[in-house]
């Protein structure tokens, strides 16, 4: 998927008209049409507003990954991230032993 159609996509989750993301990204409603034909390409710095706006990774707005993850899964994995070494361990065995739970689960 494009950029422009990613954008699309997004902004209609959301339930907004291309004036009411303008009115987020601080940009005019032409321009916000413009991205969407892929007539133009924002700037990082819009880009990463759009991210922020949309609560999606830049990652995945621009498409380097098909995977969504939202902005409180982000701040998680930042705070982990923050943890030290042990405590990482920790989070990620309770982690990998509620995947592997869970898994188990769907198979049953």
């Amino acid at each position: 998927m494009n950029l422009g159609s990613k954008i699309t996509e997004l902004r209609k989750q959301k339930g907004w008209s291309q004036s009411e993301l303008a009115q987020k990204l601080e940009v005019s409603r032409e321009i916000v049409g413009r991205y969407e034909r892929n007539d133009a390409v924002p700037s990082i710095e819009i880009a990463k507003r759009m991210a922020d706006v949309f609560e999606v990774s830049l990652d995945y707005l621009v498409g380097s990954t098909e995977q969504e993850v939202d902005k409180a899964t982000l701040n998680r994995l930042q705070e982990i991230n923050r943890l030290s070494d042990e405590n990482k361990k920790l989070v990620y065995t309770f982690l990998d032993s509620f995947i592997t739970k869970t898994k188990l689960q769907g198979v049953l």
